[in-house]
């Protein structure tokens, strides 16, 4: 089955009230059932809705998981700590924290290995998760050129390409680190990664 983005579809309008309970309920399905016996029955049970209100906005538990993941994700803020190395070292900090949550580990590693088979879930993934949190990239970026601590780069296309790689590296060594390695991302180690995505293994 092909996912579909909730904001697709026509019919009633949405409520924002609904939508917080069936993802909070998803969410806590998640760290009580786990991912293989997690049914949108139950899910909807628990936030007290119709089983039919969540077929009106997810196509299925895959799409459901994304979305209630990625409402984890939308917590992260980009703090003012007065340089470029503390605000990646905070920003860092708080996504180690939201991927130890039982929830998130379990959902984001569960719907990674599905959307290997599922094109239209890795979409979702990109459009829900990876491209929403990209705004952490490009605020912090401009921040830093404010302070003279980036040069400017007025070329788009440069500049898209800069924000990819940047969110890949930060992205990939903090789930590698917490979800793979099973490793804590604690102060140390966020200092020490931060200095080497900022000076390289030269300095």
């Amino acid at each position: 089955m092909q996912s579909r983005s909730p904001a697709s579809r026509t019919g009633r309008p949405r409520s924002a009230t609904a939508d917080a309970a069936i993802l909070a309920a998803t969410r806590e399905a998640l760290v009580e059932l786990g991912w293989s016996k997690l049914t949108l029955g139950d899910v909807a049970t628990r936030a007290g809705v119709a089983k039919t209100t969540l077929y009106r906005r997810w196509a299925g538990k895959n799409e459901l998981v994304v979305d209630a993941v990625a409402e984890l994700f939308d917590a992260l803020e980009l703090p003012d700590r007065g340089s470029l190395a503390a605000d990646i070292e905070g920003v860092v900090l708080q996504f180690a924290t939201i991927l130890a949550l039982p929830e998130a580990k379990s959902g984001l590693m569960a719907v990674v290995a599905e959307a290997t088979r599922d094109e239209a879930l890795r979409e979702r993934i990109r459009a829900s998760v990876v491209d929403r949190q990209k705004r952490l990239v490009l605020e912090g970026r401009a921040r830093a050129q404010a302070r003279g601590e980036l040069p400017a780069e007025p070329d788009p296309d440069s500049s898209a390409r800069t924000v990819d790689l940047i969110f890949d590296m930060v992205a990939g060594a903090v789930v590698h680190r917490t979800l793979v390695s099973a490793e804590p991302a604690d102060e140390e180690w966020v200092r020490g990664f931060t200095r080497v995505l900022l000076h390289g293994l030269s300095d």
